[in-house]
């Protein structure tokens, strides 16, 4: 894979720097599986599904931990050496596995569903208030005044 040099980028911008991290840490891993196979949906602008295709796994054997930016999704199976059925063909992945998201500043996870070998993780981006875009009414007349100005007057 080609590296990529983001230092120009670093110089010339403020407040990106996890940004470029992680695109320079992308580029040094090595190539991860794709196993097991999933879908990303944008549901609306605020919300996402991230839907895995985990057949063959139970509730029990499925877990889901979500930290500040990561989603990590394992699957457990457990190895049984008194099963009594003997395969003659096995296509159904059987392994254990654990795939991680990186999440956007303010996304959570607001449910996980099991369904038909399904694992739907709906996530939602709730921004807080104090970080949301505020309107300023503009005012007319002098400004006022200074705190200094205050504070000589009354001595």
């Amino acid at each position: 894979m080609r590296q990529f040099d983001l230092t120009p980028y670093r110089r010339s911008t403020v407040g990106f720097d996890r940004l470029f991290d992680m695109l320079e840490t992308s580029a040094r891993q090595a190539p991860v599986e794709n196993y097991p196979p999933f879908n990303l949906e944008r549901l609306a602008d605020d919300r996402y599904r991230i839907t895995l295709a985990v057949a063959g796994f139970g509730r029990d054997e499925i877990e889901i931990v979500a930290q500040q930016n990561l989603l990590q999704v394992k699957g457990k199976k457990d190895e049984k050496d008194g099963n009594s059925a003997a395969f003659l063909h096995l296509g159904i992945a059987n392994r254990s596995f654990e795939r991680r998201f990186e999440l956007a500043d303010f996304v959570r996870v607001e449910d996980a569903r099991l369904n038909d070998g399904l694992l739907a993780i709906e996530l939602v981006r709730e921004i807080p208030e104090a970080m949301k875009p505020k309107t300023v009414a503009i005012k007319t007349g002098a400004p006022p005044a200074a705190v200094e100005d205050q504070t000589s007057q009354a001595a």
